[in-house]
């Protein structure tokens, strides 16, 4: 799958890099950056950002460059959501729509043309990766909205994503109002459909990765519990013997400043 450069800056002797590429999932371009080290890589992290979120986010705020800089690893990060388009109600608040993609393949009227973030990192950023960068190893993480799209994803499909980490992630959204606005929004009311895409359900019903899953969650976190629900993964992973290290981090919040504090950590955890 080819690619248009945009720009690109040194970093630690690699590379930065932003791009854009047109999707047969979503049907539009997407944007996403990655970062390159100056080794041949031949595996890659791809992260999922939060809500509001673009694919610069993280990659100028996080840090993740100098850890990565000595490795043959890259880390991919594409954009939250479809863009270019004027859907009802796609522009009218932060938590849908536009830069709220949620990570899902919507099945409503209006929405199931174009968002399908699911198809999109599962199917066209994977096969980009393996195209054009050669790689043979990948693992997921995000943040918040993007981590609860990393335990979904990696979760359903453990033969594609080697690990999992996340911070702050959404793991029960069929229990959360955020998650509960944009499964009604994306995928209708019938909230069997909506297990699909709860990673709490998911090791419920049996969809277990054969690695442990890493997590690190602010105790100062805004969103935390009521819209994070980071003891219903604990208690069900427990039940189900899915194994997770969750750390509870004390005074952090829900930014990048928490993410960069602990990124290292899990850079190397994907990296082990």
């Amino acid at each position: 799958m080819s690619f248009e450069v945009i720009k690109k800056h040194k970093t630690f002797g690699g590379e930065t890099v932003f791009a854009s590429h047109q999707s047969k999932a979503t049907k539009t371009e997407m944007k996403f950056s990655y970062f390159l080290p100056k080794q041949k890589v031949d595996s890659a992290i791809i992260w999922l950002s939060g809500l509001t979120c673009t694919e610069e986010n993280f990659i100028t705020k996080a840090g993740a460059q100098f850890h990565l800089k000595d490795s043959n690893t890259m880390i991919i990060c594409p954009d939250t959501s479809p863009r270019g388009l004027d859907l009802p109600n796609e522009h009218e608040s932060y938590d849908f729509g536009s830069g709220a993609g949620f990570y899902l393949n919507a099945t409503t009227e209006d929405y199931k043309e174009n968002y399908n973030m699911y198809d999109y990192i599962v199917n066209d950023l994977v096969s980009l990766l393996k195209d054009s960068f050669n790689v043979n190893k990948i693992s997921i993480s995000g943040h918040s909205m993007g981590g609860h799209g990393a335990l979904v994803i990696g979760l359903r499909n453990p033969e594609v994503f080697s690990k999992i980490s996340a911070f702050s992630p959404i793991v029960n959204p069929s229990q959360c109002a955020w998650g509960q606005k944009a499964f009604t929004g994306y995928l209708g009311d019938n909230k069997e459909d909506w297990k699909n895409y709860d990673a709490c359900e998911l090791i419920q019903s049996g969809k277990l990765h054969p690695a442990k899953i890493l997590i690190d969650q602010g105790l100062n976190d805004e969103f935390y519990p009521n819209q994070l629900l980071s003891e219903n993964l604990e208690k069900v992973c427990k039940d189900k013997d899915q194994e997770l290290e969750l750390r509870y981090q004390d005074g952090f919040d829900h930014s990048y400043y928490f993410i960069s504090s602990f990124i290292k950590d899990h850079i190397e955890f994907h990296l082990d």
